[in-house]
């Protein structure tokens, strides 16, 4: 199974997503049950965010680890840019500890950025790590330019992880920001890594692809998880895709373990051409 370090943690390349999940009564046992089957095939890392069903994800998630050894699990969640302040954020990541029944995140990241000054909340997540109660922090939805005037505050080179919409049918990030961040050894975190339903463009076009399902069909495996190995090639990505089917959970981590030949990686950029210049970094 590929692995990738994220802040000194070797951790399997494909963790479980938790957008959407926890807001619905009906759905919470199988929601838990999912994420529980992940776990058991060989996830370490869950991502969720107190924005996520206004905290009912991390609910959700706290339900499904409650009994488990917390030392053999990865925990992400992420605070809203209105409460990344001076004032807020501690308060914020108690409320998200809480709901989670743990006493500390092993990451710890900035949604977006708002109108907080980006150095006060890099101070305030200083701080936070140095009380205990996250081991490492990070940002989400930045771009090269944000990245680079993180890098260049006090501590800004503590950053441990970027997560950023990345996938084979939005590739915009490879043109500069993949590479930056690979030579300063900051992993990427790609969230909607098999696209998201109603939200996304591209996803059912990769889905149903006659490159994807090609190369599907050589390896004998879904193009679900030709997607998500792709996503994690290049050992330096960590894959963050959501599910409430137990089959497909498995079927996910199970991609971890696929690796794509140099024709197989050429017939998708083919398919999925890689950009030729800057775009708007895709956010969802």
């Amino acid at each position: 199974m590929r692995h990738l370090q994220i802040s000194g943690v070797s951790v399997p390349a494909i963790g479980i997503g938790t957008w959407h999940m926890g807001g619905s009564p009906a759905r919470f046992d199988a929601e838990c049950d999912a994420l529980r089957a992940g776990i058991d095939a060989g996830a370490r890392v869950i991502d969720t965010a107190e924005m996520y069903g206004s905290g009912a994800s991390e609910s959700m998630v706290g339900t499904a680890i409650k009994g488990l050894d917390r030392s053999e699990l990865f925990i992400i969640t992420k605070v809203l840019p209105n409460n990344a302040s001076r004032k807020q954020m501690e308060h914020s990541l108690d409320a998200s500890l809480a709901r989670l029944g743990t006493d500390y995140a092993d990451l710890y990241l900035l949604h977006w950025r708002g109108e907080v000054p980006l150095e006060q909340t890099v101070e305030e997540m200083q701080r936070l790590w140095h009380s205990g109660k996250i081991k490492s922090w990070g940002v989400s939805n930045f771009d090269l330019a944000d990245m680079e005037e993180l890098a260049a505050l006090p501590h800004g080179n503590h950053v441990a992880a970027n997560e950023d919409l990345y996938n084979l049918s939005s590739r915009g990030i490879e043109f500069e920001l993949i590479g930056w961040q690979r030579s300063l050894d900051i992993p990427l975190i790609a969230y909607s890594p098999l696209g998201a339903s109603g939200g996304e463009r591209g996803a059912r076009e990769m889905r149903t692809s006659p490159a994807v399902n090609k190369v599907a069909e050589a390896h004998q495996v879904t193009p679900s998880q030709v997607l998500l190995a792709w996503v994690i090639r290049n050992g330096h990505t960590l894959a963050i895709p959501q599910t409430s089917n137990e089959d497909h959970m498995r079927d996910n981590i199970a991609a971890a373990n696929l690796t794509l030949t140099d024709d197989d990686l050429t017939l998708l950029d083919q398919a999925f051409p890689p950009p030729r210049h800057k775009v708007p970094l895709d956010i969802l």
